[in-house]
């Protein structure tokens, strides 16, 4: 499918040949538990014994989940991440910025304090339900009288929006102290709840979209040309639009619902791939989706070994880079529209 889209070998080729695999063998092979590198190598390479049976189950039942789930979720803020960039033609969108994942998180809170969600294929569907509310907000936001710092307008209203999406959980969380012990796990962003069976229903979704955005690659760039020229290409910039909804409903509910809403990946990512491959989105995207998956890789190796042997929540060590680049890529804006900062 790539190679018919663009016509040329992948430039993620080798992001994928090198750099996943390496930093998922690393996330295979440390941890905060008493099992080291050493062990889980030997058990990798298949010298198992009586003695290892626990280690092994560590490998199995604890890091291998974790591993996968960082590279669904990686992938999928990645590539959204670059959708919602695209469809709104302002480098500060991204799903934590701008309340589509609050609206998801708020999904899943609703769920399990009114529908008695406890499974995950529940957590999908409210998660999704959430993200959907959000995502229209967001679209909204971005066509509703496009004013001359549209960008960075659009990030305060994605803010304020997420605040309110927030302040309902809380409110919701009040009376409910069993849904809160469920919600912990949302709340910063980690992985240490992902199971193989949580893994198995959200990749279906996440392979969905991923799929999804790469088949709209091409529409999508006749759109950033204007909706005049989509159209007389054949493309209906509605149906365009709405299937980006759909798509980033898709990868950001199944993200969320995985580990919580983490902050600025979705930023990080796709600015990456634009230095790396520039503006040709049939490219961009696979390249987002590496780089996502890479970066929540080294962020999840990260957050079990920093502060043994408690865990450090996802979403403050991606800000250790997101919040900055945030806060340069707004100054650029303010600066390009003749605004002193």
């Amino acid at each position: 499918m790539y190679f018919y889209l663009t016509g040329r070998p992948p430039s993620a080729l080798y992001l994928a040949l090198f750099v996943l695999p390496a930093l998922a063998v690393l996330s295979l092979l440390f941890g905060a538990g008493p099992v080291g590198p050493v062990e889980s190598l030997q058990l990798l390479l298949g010298q198992v014994d009586a003695a290892s049976t626990s280690a092994l189950s560590v490998l199995l039942d604890l890091r291998l989940p974790r591993t996968l789930a960082a590279v669904l979720v990686g992938s999928a803020l990645g590539v959204a991440g670059s959708l919602l960039q695209t469809v709104t033609r302002n480098p500060l969108a991204e799903p934590g910025l701008l309340g589509v994942n609050a609206g998801a998180a708020l999904g899943v809170v609703l769920g399990i304090t009114y529908a008695g969600a406890q499974s995950g294929p529940a957590y999908l569907l409210w998660a999704g339900l959430g993200a959907m509310v959000g995502n229209v907000c967001v679209l909204a936001a971005a066509h509703w009288r496009p004013a001359v710092h549209a960008p960075l307008r659009l990030v305060l209203a994605g803010v304020a929006l997420g605040a309110s999406f927030q302040g309902l959980t809380a409110t919701l969380l009040l009376g409910q102290p069993a849904a809160y012990e469920q919600y912990r796990f949302w709340e910063l962003g980690s992985l240490a709840g992902a199971t193989m069976a949580l893994c198995g229903w959200a990749a279906v979704p996440i392979v969905f979209g991923l799929v999804s955005a790469l088949m709209l690659a091409r529409p999508l760039s006749a759109l950033l040309l204007g909706d005049d020229l989509a159209r007389s290409l054949g493309h209906s910039p509605v149906v365009l639009r709405l299937a980006v909804a759909v798509t980033v409903t898709l990868l950001t509910g199944s993200a969320v619902a995985l580990c919580g809403p983490v902050a600025f990946l979705g930023l990080l990512a796709p600015f990456l791939a634009r230095a790396w491959v520039g503006s040709e989105l049939a490219l961009q995207l696979p390249v987002a989706a590496g780089i996502g998956a890479s970066l929540l890789l080294v962020a999840d190796l990260c957050a079990r070994l920093v502060a043994q042997p408690f865990e450090t929540p996802l979403s403050a060590l991606t800000a250790l880079l997101g919040a900055p680049l945030l806060v340069w890529l707004a100054r650029r804006d303010l600066t390009a529209s003749g605004v002193k900062a």
